[in-house]
């Protein structure tokens, strides 16, 4: 009806423009849902995912405000000091008027305040500092969202505002405005330290900064055939580690400039030594020729060149793993001799390789931990020093100070105890330039620090880094030691001298109780299988050495890797530790069975006695000797063995790459079967080998059947005779002689029959035809 007054022109009423309205609004409500859902349908999907929407940073997170350079490191009076460093903007909003200001301040007292002022983000009003201001910033106009801009701010020292000595705090920090504030306001900051010392200190504390040079075990146990047994790698990886820019190139590199002690594992040097010769790399099933000779011949000269008398300490070889020996090893028989043998290896391996005599009289445990068990192990190899960290060895006297790094616990045993704070300085990521800038100027206000302590006591600190430093946080350590150069308030000591000083009283001795060693390097720690695995190979090792005509060309590369299955390097590798020593077991197999019996059919024996062989054959590149054959019957009564007994033997001795054929002498009794077994033993009495079986058959002829058919014969013969004699005694019966009537002898031939003659032939007479 309406839809008709419209065609007809004619207007409506209000009753009727109502209901319209109402229509249409009814009509479109499903579309406005619609579009209202659709609006809202990702939040609704955020949620049902579980995801919540991410906030964009705001306050003083807006900006991450980056420090990839300070320098100098530790200023001096009239020095400038230059920060750079990268501005990003985090948010979804553009920053404009910004301002990049320096705020130095306030000052810390103790490592304490340090470690606190360390941990603190974003900006903290009426804490942080004012800014330096004045001409000292950078104008930042505007910085979009998500875009990165570099900056660099000089300040003359001068200007600072630095009082007396000390470690300040030293903030970087970026302020301006977003679109959704009308104020400038701090919207990022960064934080670091700045030690300040305009003149020398009349005390320096000692520092004794360990230089390791530990790498994973990457040769085999396996070696060529030849006169030189070329060794055989795993991979090609520890080329690659001292190559030019490879992390062991660097330590070595960098290590030549600073004073420090050199802490080497053997097996490294042994390992680099071993590739300036012939080496094969292993690839897949069979191996390729190394080809790194000259790297390697480099990297030794620049070591031999870079270590000095006094300042090389060799660790045990392959490293081995303290803990995990002492935890679950020492009680599996040979274990601790393996850690003995390693031991006196060490020094004459350095001294080969590097033509200096090292120190061989420190153990260094994972991560400086120790217990009392701990301790027992490193000294029964013969260690008088042991290398253990503050957090282990922790204060318990409430001292104010750092106490120096010697302590005697008791055995003729010192704990030579490394600091934790700065052993641990440089365990981050130090790829990006920002987090190596902040972890060393950190090392440098914890050194100061400490040597502001309010003790008159002469101390050595220790500081006992991560084991396998990487290119990043070597070259870290190395700027670290180089703002250091000057002496102004540390003094460089050897680790050696570290340990010989006078320990101090007040210091705690008491080493921590086995329960309180850390969990999380329990459960990094070689299980008691593994030593059972060593056990098994070195058995193996000892029953096959002793038939060796030169045992020295398999005792040796087998050691070593036994040592090297016990390394430290293994720990959060489980997989790896253990296809290394199944890798030295199997290919130990495998030799071991290049002396083997050859498979041998049944035998068969006919008459009395008989001879049984029995072949032993040598595969191997040397001769073989003092093995012994031992060939058993299990029936003696029916087959026995030369005197007479069941079993008998004979001594084995075997050229390289023959076999020998062994004989047994055998008597027979009774006709059957009987069931031999051969078996190598050692010239002890130790089974060689897998045990060889095969059977006898015996068809031997008794003496009653033997009689039996002797008298047949006997038999036959007489009867033969018998007939013989018959036939010539019928034949002489018919005949007479020319002599007038005596008869022919019997011996005579018988006359032939006359041609003419009719008469049949006599008996037995033999007619031509």
């Amino acid at each position: 009806m309406a839809e008709a007054a419209d065609i007809q022109g004619m207007s409506p009423s209000p009753a009727r423009r109502w209901l319209r309205r109402t229509a249409a609004v009814l009509a479109g409500a499903p579309l406005v849902a619609a579009l209202l859902a659709g609006a809202t349908a990702p939040q609704a999907q955020a949620g049902e995912t579980g995801k919540a929407p991410t906030k964009a940073p705001t306050g003083s997170s807006t900006v991450s405000v980056s420090l990839d350079t300070l320098t100098p490191s530790a200023p001096v009076k009239g020095d400038t000091l230059t920060v750079s460093g990268t501005l990003t903007n985090r948010s979804k909003e553009t920053v404009t008027d910004g301002q990049v200001d320096l705020r130095v301040g306030p000052r810390l007292f103790g490592r304490t305040s340090i470690d606190a002022a360390a941990r603190r983000t974003g900006y903290l009003p009426g804490t942080d500092p004012y800014p330096i201001g004045g001409k000292y910033t950078v104008k930042v106009p505007k910085l979009a969202a998500g875009i990165s801009q570099d900056f660099t701010l000089s300040v003359p020292v001068g200007k600072l505002g630095l009082g007396d000595d000390g470690v300040y705090q030293l903030g970087v920090s970026l302020s301006g405005r977003t679109p959704h504030t009308s104020y400038d306001q701090v919207l990022g900051i960064k934080r670091t330290f700045l030690p300040w010392q305009s003149e020398d200190s009349e005390s320096k504390a000692g520092i004794s900064y360990l230089w390791p040079l530990i790498a994973p075990a990457h040769l085999t146990a396996e070696t060529g055939s030849d006169e030189e047994q070329t060794p055989v790698f795993a991979d090609d990886d520890l080329a690659a580690e001292i190559a030019p820019g490879g992390r062991l190139e660097q330590m070595v590199s960098l290590g030549s400039q600073l004073p420090v002690t050199w802490v080497v594992d053997p097996d490294l040097l042994a390992s680099v030594d071993a590739m300036t010769g012939s080496y094969r790399v292993r690839s897949g099933d069979t191996t390729v020729a190394g080809t790194n000779q000259a790297v390697a011949k480099k990297w030794l000269t620049s070591l031999e060149a870079a270590v000095t008398k006094g300042k090389i300490v060799a660790l045990p070889f392959g490293d081995p793993d303290l803990a995990s020996i002492a935890h679950r090893g020492k009680n599996v028989s040979g274990t601790l001799s393996h850690l003995q043998t390693a031991s006196e290896v060490a020094g004459m391996t350095v001294e080969t390789i590097l033509h200096l005599k090292p120190s061989t009289d420190f153990a260094w445990p994972v991560d400086g931990a120790i217990d009392p068990s701990i301790v027992d192990v490193a000294t029964s190899a013969g260690a008088h020093h042991v290398i253990a960290r503050s957090d282990s060895l922790q204060e318990t006297g409430g001292l104010l100070y750092t106490p120096g790094a010697a302590r005697p616990i008791g055995g003729g045993t010192t704990a030579v105890v490394s600091d934790a704070r700065l052993s641990t300085a440089f365990q981050g990521d130090m790829d990006k330039a920002g987090d190596s800038t902040l972890a060393v100027q950190k090392f440098l206000a914890l050194t100061l620090a400490l040597t502001e302590q309010d003790t008159d006591k002469d101390r050595t600190v220790v500081v006992a880094p991560q084991r396998m430093p990487t290119v990043a946080q070597a070259q870290s350590m190395a700027r670290a030691l180089h703002a250091l150069d000057d002496d102004r308030w540390t003094q460089s000591k050897g680790l050696i001298q570290a340990a010989a000083a006078k320990p101090d009283a007040d210091a705690t001795t008491q080493v921590p109780r086995a329960s309180q060693y850390p969990k999380r390097l329990r459960s990094q720690e070689l299980p008691t299988q593994a030593f059972q695995d060593i056990k098994a190979i070195q058995g193996s090792l000892n029953n096959f050495q002793v038939i060796l005509t030169h045992p020295e060309r398999v005792v040796t590369p087998f050691g070593n890797a036994v040592n090297r299955s016990m390394s430290t390097s293994w720990r959060g590798r489980p997989l790896e530790a253990q296809q290394y020593r199944d890798s030295v077991r199997t290919y130990l197999q495998g030799l071991i069975n290049e002396v083997q019996l050859i498979s041998k059919s049944d035998v068969t024996l006919s008459g009395r006695s008989a001879t049984i062989p029995v072949t032993v054959q040598n595969r191997l590149l040397q001769d073989v000797d003092h093995l012994v054959l031992r060939l058993k019957s299990e029936n003696a009564t029916r087959l026995k063995l030369n005197d007479g007994g069941g079993v008998a033997e004979q001594p084995i001795r075997i050229g390289a790459g023959h076999s020998q054929s062994v004989k047994f002498d055998a008597a027979a009794n009774i006709n059957g079967q009987v069931q031999m077994t051969a078996q190598l033993y050692t010239e002890d009495g130790t089974p060689y080998g897998a045990e060889m079986a095969f059977t006898v058959k015996v068809s031997e002829l008794t003496p009653t059947v033997l009689l039996v058919i002797a008298g047949g014969l006997l038999l036959l013969v007489l009867a033969g005779i018998r007939m013989y004699v018959h036939r010539k005694r019928a034949n002489a019966g018919g005949a007479t002689g020319d002599d007038g009537g005596e008869p022919e002898q019997p011996s005579d031939p018988t006359p032939d029959t006359g041609p003419g003659s009719t008469e049949p032939s006599g008996t037995g007479e033999k007619v031509d035809r």
